[in-house]
């Protein structure tokens, strides 16, 4: 999680959302090639649990802008202590806060609101022939979801359980 340190005065508040410097300090992807805008017209829609293939795994930086929504990762790295364990946090336009998605993780999040807005920063270019997804529902990761029967693309309807 990334919180805003924001500095304020009678007229609201300033802060930094990103710095490549923290970022580095503290062992995060400093690298940044793509921002992306997600807008989401209903609450309940579903859109996940998406990455991108090795040799261009992503970080993401991630920030609900407008609404409300349920966000989380699942962590895909073979070798990792944490390996299909999952992490979900709410990211709204009034908490401003920030999940960092570090590569080899997948990432989706549910619309808790109507009308919402998404927001990211990745350390990648988005390359299609390495989009990859797994199941929003797959029993191996168990994720729970605030929202029962979500809105769903065709393509996250039809993404595999993990191998």
């Amino acid at each position: 999680m990334i919180e805003l340190e924001p500095v304020r005065d009678e007229r609201g508040f300033f802060a930094r959302s990103w710095c490549r410097e923290e970022f580095s300090a503290h062992g995060l992807n400093p690298r940044l090639t793509q921002c992306n805008i997600s807008f989401n017209i209903e609450r309940g829609t579903l859109r996940g649990m998406h990455y991108q293939a090795a040799p261009h795994w992503e970080a993401k930086l991630v920030r609900c802008t407008r609404g409300a929504v349920y966000d989380v990762i699942i962590d895909l790295r073979e070798d990792s202590p944490t390996f299909k364990k999952w992490f979900a946090v709410e990211l709204t336009a009034r908490n401003r806060k920030m999940l960092y998605v570090p590569e080899g993780f997948a990432h989706g999040y549910q619309t808790l609101v109507d009308n919402c807005e998404v927001f990211y920063q990745v350390s990648e270019a988005y390359r299609p022939e390495l989009a990859r997804g797994v199941r929003w529902d797959d029993p191996a990761f168990g994720i729970f979801w605030p929202i029962a029967n979500p809105s769903l693309s065709a393509k996250d309807r039809d993404c595999p359980p993990m191998p």
